[in-house]
């Protein structure tokens, strides 16, 4: 896995490492990974390249800081106090995300990914796994507030009702809308709901 490292020496500065992270993200959005150099990244951030690689081992590293700094502010967790509808929220959040610019990022990661192993490992520990917990902790809620079966197989339930998603933005290139998202959540649940 590819993170952050404490060096000695002085500690980071704040204002240089956000600026280090908006010009990356911005960079991944105007041009896509491939495109992405720490060159690029240090013009525009105002930084030398050592400086980046005082902090990051890689491109990959720093994009993928720069990533997670926007998905995780526009994906919360909903409590709304049914799982239905939590379930249903948080799969149309995701959704709409991964069908928006910033979204068709991971897309992009997932592709460069395919051939280097260290950024597979990136997006998959960091973005894919925080959202399956997410995933796994509304199913749990679900069966203590007994609106899921009880001996419920959540990883399964969760491949269930996420894996199509992906399927369409990576497979088919299908359409993945509201309507969409609400009708595969509601078909999923029916298999599992308690009775």
């Amino acid at each position: 896995m590819i993170h952050v490292q404490s060096k000695r020496g002085r500690p980071r500065d704040e204002g240089t490492h956000k600026a280090i992270l908006s010009a990356a993200y911005e960079l991944l959005l105007e041009n896509g990974f491939d495109a992405v150099t720490v060159d690029k990244i240090a013009e525009r951030a105002k930084v030398s390249k050592a400086t980046i690689y005082k902090w990051w081992s890689n491109k990959a590293a720093v994009v993928m800081d720069s990533f997670l700094s926007t998905a995780t502010a526009r994906l919360p967790v909903p409590d709304t106090g049914s799982t239905v509808n939590d379930i249903v929220t948080h799969a149309t959040n995701l959704a709409m995300f991964l069908t928006s610019r910033e979204g068709n990022v991971i897309t992009e990661l997932i592709g460069a990914g395919q051939l280097d192993s260290k950024l597979a490992e990136e997006y998959r520990t960091r973005f894919f796994q925080p959202r399956r917990l997410q995933a796994k902790h509304l199913l749990e809620k679900g069966i203590e507030r007994g609106e899921l079966k009880e001996n419920l197989d959540i990883e399964v339930s969760i491949d269930l009702i996420y894996g199509p998603i992906f399927y369409r933005l990576l497979v088919t290139g299908d359409e993945v809308d509201d309507s969409y998202v609400h009708d595969l959540v509601m078909n999923a649940l029916r298999g599992i709901q308690a009775t």
